[in-house]
């Protein structure tokens, strides 16, 4: 992994690790107050916003790995995969954006077809 040396990417990566071992408060206390995330599922906004978006899959989290984190100091990304009860080694990647140490803006993009076969929605 990059080491971690500029704000936004020390920022991003405390915000990953935090979420992957499941410190879902942790997490959110990196947000700005009125955070946008954009993610294959809808947008949320605010800090509660966000929380219904990454509450429910942190806490089904069965193990994570941190691939990488990349950034400067206003931008970052993350890489990461996560293994839930219903699928292993589920990749997805962060953009942030932040301001003041804060998260003000994440693009989070990861491929919804393995999750939608693993719960049955799409035959193989």
């Amino acid at each position: 992994m990059t080491a971690t040396n500029a704000p936004a990417q020390k920022v991003a990566e405390d915000f990953v690790r935090a979420w992957t071992s499941k410190d879902v408060e942790k997490a959110l206390s990196l947000l700005a107050d009125d955070v946008v995330c954009e993610a294959p599922t809808g947008t949320f906004e605010g800090v509660e916003g966000y929380r219904r978006f990454l509450e429910p899959f942190a806490n089904t989290l069965i193990g994570a790995t941190v691939i990488d984190v990349l950034g400067s100091d206003t931008n970052a990304a993350t890489v990461y995969a996560v293994d839930t009860p219903i699928l292993k080694d589920f990749r997805g990647i962060d953009y942030f954006t932040v301001e003041n140490g804060e998260i003000t803006r994440v693009i989070s993009v990861f491929d919804m077809l393995p999750m939608a076969k693993a719960r049955g929605d799409i035959q193989h």
